[in-house]
């Protein structure tokens, strides 16, 4: 190439000068024919050469070829060096993931899914755990096992009723490695601020899946038996229409729901009866599904029994909030279909839920029955929904609905709602929560005041010396005593006979109002009064008329 270019100078040079030479004297014109040929020499030589010129072809040579060749632009260069380096990095990242899927299997666990705290509690459980040196320390909500994550120190006992448990988990920054079974394993948590969740990585070094299978049934197993007396509760909540894990519950007893005779045994054995009558819904073509429908007063136990009624099935409640912002039909659908099988889900106050309630026909109510019921929602402060009621009614027993499940639907106005959607096959039971009998409010005093051991009963007479009523600490200096709303107690209850508090049972039960106040607000009069069982007689007709005069006073600015 560079003898292409030489010869091009000298061709130049030598023509301009060549008239001139023709015109000289006899002397120049003799040597003009020498200076000619050697040109031509030149030139010849100079093509053979490039003839024999090669283009190199591997990567070396084309490396210092185009670095030599100064006739190439120096942005083609930058392209072919940065092209060269994009295909090895391209090829290094290929080459990468094909080893990494081939000998390591990485699984995922997100923030919104109970997995993740599965693994959360795991992780905290194995020894390995406490020998690493970078932790993200919390007191956040975390349904963990407090006493493997709990710091350990010599706290008074008080103060650390006070404070919230310090929880070491681990970083957002750090990678952390250990050994399961033989095998390596590394693991590490992102977080993502857009949707205020995070995210734990697991990488295994292993080519056989059973290995991740083992890990998460053993993570599974070790928080479900630290959770036997728990219930798990989900709910709709964060950007997806997704269940969520919101917290964990204790189960409560069934005998400490006090209602009307019969009511929760009725439930308990219905339920159970359904989840075992599975092949007799499938040989008979009938959906396997299960509504009820708990309709009264507020405060009489409607949801408190479907709490008990999980623990007693061992099912975990999903909430289904039909006030939810931006769930319409289509969400609401794909929302109840994504249930698991064997659950229990509530709708609350499905009144609600619409504005002017759940009922299509209006014809056949009387005008002012339609005044009163618009009246009453009008005051009602309900947010807006975009769901229909037959969206409503496809969701619950549509094509694509979920078998299996136990739907309870609770509503303080049952007549409001529409007949298709109570009807038998949606809400299969209906049971009406009254205001408290008398038979509910001895029974109601009975757990109150029963010994939590049965050997603390005693079946004569004889009670403690400590009586049950108030005492002073200190004589007062004052004649007139100080004046104070609501009542203090003491720090446990007297030990009375079991024949003693059945007589303080009836006494109590007597004095209260057939169907005239709440299980809420009694339970509420005998929670002042929990460890004072002869004064909560003795005060309940006071408490009995100020409560009806309250509600008599309520009931009058209602109708203004």
């Amino acid at each position: 190439m560079g003898s292409l270019f030489q010869f091009n100078q000298l061709t130049s040079a030598a023509l301009p000068a060549l008239p001139i030479l023709l015109l000289s004297n006899n002397s120049v014109e003799t040597t003009l024919p020498a200076q000619n040929d050697t040109l031509i020499d030149a030139a010849q030589n100079t093509m053979a050469s490039a003839t024999r010129l090669k283009m190199p072809t591997d990567f070396p040579s084309l490396l210092t070829f185009t670095h030599t060749f100064s006739a190439l632009r120096d942005y083609l260069k930058l392209i072919v060096l940065g092209g060269s380096f994009e295909a090895l990095r391209r090829l290094y990242s290929a080459s990468y993931r094909s080893l990494v899927d081939r000998f390591f299997i990485t699984a995922t666990f997100e923030s919104e899914d109970v997995s993740y705290e599965w693994m959360l509690f795991w992780l905290s459980s194995r020894p390995q755990f406490r020998r690493f040196r970078d932790f993200s320390v919390s007191t956040g909500g975390l349904s963990l096992d407090e006493s493997a994550l709990e710091i350990d120190d010599n706290m008074d006992e008080g103060l650390r009723q006070r404070t919230r448990p310090v929880r070491y988990l681990p970083s957002y920054s750090s990678s952390y490695w250990m050994w399961y079974k033989g095998r390596y394993i590394t693991i590490s948590r992102t977080r993502d601020d857009s949707r205020y969740s995070s995210t734990l990585r697991i990488t295994i070094f292993s080519r056989d899946r059973s290995i991740l299978d083992s890990l998460i049934l053993e993570a599974r197993q070790n928080w479900l038996s630290e959770r036997t007396d728990k219930i798990e509760i989900y709910a709709c909540g964060g950007f997806d229409i997704d269940w969520n894990h919101v917290a964990s519950r204790s189960k409560r007893p069934l005998n400490s729901i006090i209602l009307d005779d019969g009511i929760s045994e009725f439930l308990l054995h219905d339920a159970r009866d359904f989840m075992k009558s599975r092949q007799w819904y499938a040989d008979r073509g009938i959906p396997f599904r299960r509504g009820y429908l708990l309709y009264g007063v507020p405060g009489s136990g409607k949801t408190s029994i479907i709490h008990s009624l999980a623990g007693e099935l061992g099912l975990d409640i999903y909430i289904i909030s039909l006030s939810k912002t931006g769930l319409d039909d289509c969400a609401l659908n794909a929302l109840i279909s994504s249930l698991p099988e064997h659950c229990i889900a509530i709708m609350e106050d499905i009144d609600a839920a619409f504005t002017h309630g759940l009922t299509r026909d209006r014809t056949d109510m009387k005008l002012e029955d339609l005044r009163h019921r618009d009246a009453v929602f009008s005051d009602a402060v309900v947010k807006d929904t975009q769901i229909t009621l037959s969206g409503l009614l496809n969701a619950l027993d549509g094509v694509s609905a979920q078998e299996g499940r136990l739907l309870f639907a609770t509503t303080n106005r049952y007549h409001s709602l529409d007949p298709a959607l109570i009807r038998p096959g949606r809400m299969d039971i209906h049971i009406e929560f009254r205001l408290a009998s008398r038979y509910q409010a001895r029974e109601l005093y009975k757990r109150f005041y029963f010994p939590d051991a049965p050997d603390e009963v005693t079946m004569d007479d004889e009670a403690s010396s400590d009586s049950g009523y108030d005492t002073p600490t200190i004589d007062p200096i004052d004649d007139e005593p100080p004046k104070y709303n609501g009542t203090t107690h003491l720090a446990r209850a007297p030990k009375l006979s079991k024949k003693k508090i059945e007589q303080l049972a009836e006494q109590f039960a007597a004095r209260i109002p057939e169907r005239k106040l709440s299980m809420a607000s009694l339970q509420g009069y005998l929670m002042s009064y929990k460890t004072r069982p002869f004064q909560a007689v003795d005060d309940v007709e006071r408490w009995v008329e100020d409560t009806r005069e309250g509600q008599d006073w309520r009931a009058t600015a209602d109708k203004a």
